[in-house]
């Protein structure tokens, strides 16, 4: 039969849809594949018959000549010789790809500046480089997975490619498979991050992300299992993560896992390891800010080394992008008197710079079991000098601010035997910020150091108790120090406390995951004992997936969790006013254990090249104090113990068309304090942004791509003082006098955000990348918060604003080989 009319048979079969040239196909006759195969059988036959390729999206189909040029060829099998079919085998930075036979033989064009992926849902995908594939076809061996049940995909693509949604609720980030959005030309998690709903930053900082009405502290970040509690650099503008080298980020924000604990909020579980042993490689790459490189060697067959380092030129060279960044952080304080609006302007200069580095060794120590040895640095460096011109002098003062995090572990994991597999984690982390503030005016000096120590062993073991059932079971033990010392030299203060924690966490979990896939279910319960303040909690933890046809899909998720540990601003000029929080740990008197409860339903709709998803969610997070919220009004100076409650609604949906990638979702919240002890109890959450929207359309053609975006929402409460001036209940100390608390909102902020890369060739080195993205198209000049005080020289009010970004322009290249 004429192969056209064969098509059109399939495309009525097996709802999709061919495209190809005329006389590509035309002339072709075979005979027909059976009618009872399956869709990939019929397209690896007629392939087979007729030399074609084809290239699947969805549901729409490439039919194509080869190009006639040189072929990589190989066969796919497992570690008992069994040929692999339905493999994947793709470039990692091209558009190529093929899949096994029934033989696990493959043929792709070769091309020597990329690297070969080659991956199966069933084994652990390793990577060649293409040079390293000689004329004749290899044997290539892919290992078994080590977890035996995996959580399926609901969204293969969630906004851009790299980016999918699990059947356990989480998100996953694959760098590497990075597509592109708006104002990134980089894969940043925790800026990549905030673009999924329910996920912001009020003050556009990666130290301050909100998940869903709760504080950056309420977040647990793991990079290779071990806690950070570091994430920026450039006080909060910049992820101190590089960028380049995870191999892929999980993120919850609700459903967690059992074997998470210390969070009432979300999990970023950052990987940077790799399952394989990898072919050597390097990169190196510079933007407007830093330079940096990583470094892939394969040491041997069964071990290799993975190495990356990045450090900031600020020092040297102050580009625009850094300027307009400086400005945002150390911005110049215009202060507005509110009865007379003269304006009093502090200068300021500063040297600053920052670095980060990792390594990661990986030794396959036998067929089934493997050993990671994992290490981790982030520095910041702050010189500050303050000017300001009174009536009478000029007054210059010098200040400083240090910031410090080392991290190590190592994870041994083993095969035991068909059903079992083990796992034993050793790591330590610590973290250290220092700041010296010489203040204006007055010649007060205040020292402050914030230190933390935290060391702990996890083990883990998974048992297959039935083909669809797998329990896993594990003892997390952590020990964690915190010691803050605060020096004063006007008046005359010294204080130094340090507190001691060690948690025991028993886990159980139970994952239910049948063949047809129709049903998924995960239940957990983590058991933890908090010595010394002789706490026992339970937390139990569930998620729920059930796929009603191939269009829509259903899922409940339900957690209670509870930390120790929380970020405290006492008072708002705190580590130069630039890093106001510091650690501090539960005592179980004014200081409670936080406790969350959290459940969330979501619906999801997939069909063709429409993607739609609505969840509500309910949290109420028990045991915060005020001076973790960051109050700046008429609650700054009080301690008292309350909790918040949040309830919302995310909503995403996503077309794709043509090269055309676009999405549009609105966040809906009301997020509510309870203070009992205050009057009034019940008022808007520091953090709550009623509004929200977020919309993009990307576009890829070839090795180009295009991401242009904007972003709005509500402006976040604020509460406006009763009078312009002052009240004196004490005579000689003027205060403000609060209305409502948080009663007022600051204007709605607006944004639109632009970004491009281009991929080239570059024959017998390699891949070159560059990108460009233009931060604040519009240069509009948005409010990100604002709060009253008093002016100690004129005991009148001031409002100070602290605006957003600039226009920002930054740039990238980056060669990879």
């Amino acid at each position: 039969m004429p192969l056209k009319t064969i098509l059109v048979q399939i495309e009525e079969q097996h709802n999709v849809k061919f495209s190809y040239l005329n006389e590509d196909v035309s002339p072709i006759k075979i005979v027909p594949p059976e009618s009872k195969k399956n869709l990939a059988e019929k397209i690896s036959y007629i392939k087979t018959e007729t030399g074609l390729s084809f290239k699947q999206a969805g549901n729409y189909i490439s039919i194509y000549k080869p190009i006639s040029e040189e072929f990589i060829c190989g066969y796919v099998l497992d570690e008992n010789q069994v040929p692999v079919e339905g493999a994947l085998i793709k470039y990692v930075n091209g558009s190529q790809e093929e899949i096994t036979d029934s033989k696990g033989y493959f043929k792709i064009i070769r091309n020597n500046n990329d690297y070969l992926e080659i991956s199966h849902a069933s084994y652990n995908p390793i990577t060649f480089t293409a040079k390293s594939f000689k004329d004749d076809c290899r044997n290539i061996i892919l290992q078994i997975i080590f977890d035996t049940t995996l959580p399926e995909i609901v969204a293969d693509r969630y906004l851009t490619t790299g980016i999918s949604k699990k059947k356990d609720g989480s998100f996953v980030i694959e760098p590497k498979k990075f597509g592109i959005l708006p104002g990134l030309i980089e894969p940043d998690v925790l800026q990549t991050m905030q673009q999924l709903p329910g996920i912001s930053s009020v003050d556009e900082t990666v130290s301050n992300i909100n998940v869903r009405g709760g504080t950056h502290d309420q977040n647990l970040f793991l990079w290779n299992g071990i806690r950070l509690f570091q994430t920026g650099h450039f006080f909060g503008l910049i992820s101190g993560f590089n960028p380049n080298l995870p191999h892929q980020i999980k993120i919850f924000k609700n459903g967690t896992s059992a074997f998470y604990g210390e969070s009432v909020s979300s999990v970023v579980d950052i990987s940077s390891r790799s399952k394989n042993i990898d072919e050597s490689s390097f990169g190196i790459g510079s933007n407007m800010i830093n330079i940096d490189f990583y470094s892939v060697l394969k040491l041997s067959e069964k071990s290799g080394l993975e190495l990356s380092a990045r450090r900031s030129f600020t020092d040297f060279i102050e580009l625009p992008s850094y300027s307009k960044y400086s400005k945002r952080i150390f911005q110049n304080t215009v202060v507005t008197e509110l009865n007379n609006s003269n304006d009093v302007n502090y200068k300021s200069d500063k040297e600053f710079y920052f670095y980060d580095f990792t390594g990661q060794y990986h030794l396959k120590t036998s067929d089934k079991s493997e050993l990671f040895i994992d290490f981790i640095g982030i520095k910041n460096n702050l010189d500050f000098t303050q000017g300001t011109i009174t009536q009478t002098q000029v007054v210059v003062t010098s200040s400083s601010l240090n910031q410090l995090t080392l991290g190590g572990s190592a994870t041994w994991k083993s095969q035991w035997n068909e059903t079992n597999q083990g796992e034993v984690t050793l790591y330590s982390s610590y973290y250290h910020v220092d700041g010296n503030n010489e203040a204006l005016l007055n010649n007060q000096v205040v020292e402050q150091e914030n230190n933390i120590s935290d060391t702990g062993l996890r083990l883990s073991n998974s048992t297959v108790l039935r083909p669809e059932l797998t329990l896993n079971t594990g003892y997390q033990f952590n020990e964690l120090g915190i010691r803050n010392i605060d020096k004063v030299n006007s008046p005359d203060f010294y204080k130094d406390t340090k507190n001691v924690l060690r948690t025991h966490a028993a886990i159980a979990e139970a994952e239910y995951n049948p063949e047809d896939q129709n049903f998924y279910a995960k239940a957990g319960l983590r058991a933890n004992y908090f010595g010394g303040l002789s706490a026992f909690l339970l937390e139990p933890r569930l998620q729920f997936n059930y796929t009603i046809n191939n269009t829509w899909k259903l899922e409940a998720l339900g957690e209670i969790k509870s930390q120790a540990t929380s970020q405290i601003a006492e008072v708002q000029q705190d580590f130069l006013g630039i890093e106001k929080r510091r650690w501090i740990m539960a005592n179980g008197e004014d200081i409670p254990i936080q406790k969350s409860r959290q459940i969330s339903a979501g619906i999801y709709y997939k069909n063709n090249s429409w993607q739609v998803s609505l969840e509500n969610f309910y949290k109420k997070v028990r045991g915060i104090t005020t001076p973790e919220q960051g109050f700046q009004n008429q609650l700054e100076f009080t301690n008292l113990t309350g909790n918040y409650r949040v309830f919302g609604t995310e909503f995403l949906v996503q077309k794709q068309f043509h090269g055309f990638y676009a999405w549009f979702s609105y966040t809906w919240n009301n997020n509510k304090y309870d203070f009992k002890d205050f009057d009034p109890s019940k008022f808007p959450n520091n953090l709550e942004v009623k509004h929200s929207i977020n919309c993009a359309a990307t576009y890829e053609w070839k090795k180009l791509k295009f991401a242009l975006g904007a972003k709005w929402h509500t402006g976040r409460p604020e509460t406006v003082p009763v009078s312009n001036d002052p009240v004196y209940t004490t005579p000689g100390y003027p205060e403000i006098s609060y209305s409502y608390p948080n009663s007022s909102n600051i204007e709605n902020f607006f944004e639109v955000n632009f970004s491009t890369m281009y991929s080239l060739e570059v024959k017998n080195a390699g891949t070159l990348q560059m990108g460009v993205s233009i931060l604040n198209i519009l240069n509009r000049k948005n409010i990100l918060n604002r709060y009253y005080r008093i002016n100690n020289d004129t005991d009148l009010i001031e409002v100070v604003n602290t605006y957003s970004v600039e226009r920002i322009p930054n740039a990238m290249i980056r060669l990879k080989f």
